[in-house]
């Protein structure tokens, strides 16, 4: 299984930006998608799920101002953040899930709101 993710950055608040990571060597379609992110000095946070149905659930925190996608033919998922603010900082993390044998994590990207 690989992964292959986009690059994070250093943003402002209220900009924007999106998040992908391509997933191979898996049937992607049939998977669920989550987005986790982990702050320093805090416990990691489930962000965002998408289901092999589409249907996408949202953290309290984001909701509202992040949008999670997929792109099976493309085997790429999507994670678009609006509006950051500094308290979204944190490294994201894509996973893969199917079942405790099948799941699959990125890397990891670094993501940091600030002025």
């Amino acid at each position: 299984v690989q992964f292959t993710e986009s690059r994070g950055g250093l943003v402002q608040p209220g900009e924007s930006l999106r998040l992908s990571c391509t997933i191979s060597g898996i049937s992607f379609g049939i998977y669920e998608l989550r987005w986790f992110r982990h702050a320093s000095g805090k416990a990691r946070e489930l962000v965002a799920v998408i289901g092999a149905d589409d249907r996408a659930n949202y953290a309290d925190s984001v909701k509202g101002r992040f949008t999670n996608s997929r792109d099976n033919d493309k085997e790429t998922m999507y994670l678009q953040m609006n509006n950051l603010k500094p308290e979204d900082t944190a490294d994201y993390y894509c996973n893969a899930y199917l079942n405790e044998g099948q799941n699959w994590w990125g890397q990891g990207i670094q993501v940091t709101v600030s002025s």
